[in-house]
């Protein structure tokens, strides 16, 4: 019974699910609104087996002594002022927003920093010109960073001065800017699409194994 029912409301769902998709009855629409109603009510109490698995969690690193459980303290600090800052007083409360503003926002905007400069180290590796792949992927990438500042209309206006042109085409002087967009709007747009089709293939594939239980592993188990 532990692995028969959560199977049979998995199939029963997808099935109600997918037919509420793809019939525009009122029947079907009205499946698809009362399923909504369940998920919202479903989950706050996922909100609480979240908290209670994060509490559990940090409890056993501090218990164990695993790497780095100092900032498990932390978690724990961190999530009880803000929960007696923010669940009696309110979200406008003064306190809870000034920690919001003062705590969160700038740890936020330092991960991003930090981001960013990892992405700049994947790039530098990415981007070496190994092969011809690397060396298409470098090219069109120094040409989406020089048309996104401004020194690369001056580079693009200075080499339409050496380039002899008719008199009837005058060069756009946003030139690096147009190539840009260019690149972003049809290339990379082709590509994305190529991408997410794929992508929503594999979905499709998925949720037909897990809608006829042929994939069980959300079960706890490979089998």
């Amino acid at each position: 019974m532990k692995r028969q029912v959560p199977l049979a409301l998995c199939f029963l769902f997808g099935v109600a699910m997918i037919y509420t998709q793809f019939s525009p009855h009122q029947y079907s629409d009205a499946i698809y609104k009362e399923v909504i109603k369940w998920g919202l009510i479903i989950s706050p109490f996922a909100l609480v087996l979240a908290v209670v698995t994060l509490i559990q969690t940090h409890a056993s690193r501090i218990r164990f002594r695993a790497e780095h459980w100092q900032y498990s303290f932390v978690v724990f600090i961190g999530m009880v002022v803000m929960v007696l800052a923010g669940v009696p007083f309110g979200e406008q409360n003064t306190v809870l927003v000034w920690l919001y503003d003062n705590v969160q926002v700038p740890m936020d905007a330092t991960m991003f920093s930090l981001l960013a400069f990892f992405i700049a180290s994947a790039a530098f590796r990415a981007f070496r010109a190994r092969a011809f792949e690397a060396t298409l992927l470098l090219i069109t990438a120094m040409f989406v960073m020089l048309g996104n500042i401004p020194v690369g209309d001056l580079i693009w206006n200075k080499v339409m001065t050496w380039i002899p042109l008719p008199e009837s085409w005058t060069a756009p002087t946003d030139g690096a800017s147009w190539l840009r967009q260019w690149i972003l709007d049809v290339p990379n747009t082709a590509a994305r699409r190529g991408i997410i089709l794929g992508v929503s293939l594999g979905v499709i594939s998925q949720s037909i194994r897990i809608i006829l239980g042929i994939e069980r592993s959300y079960l706890g188990g490979g089998d």
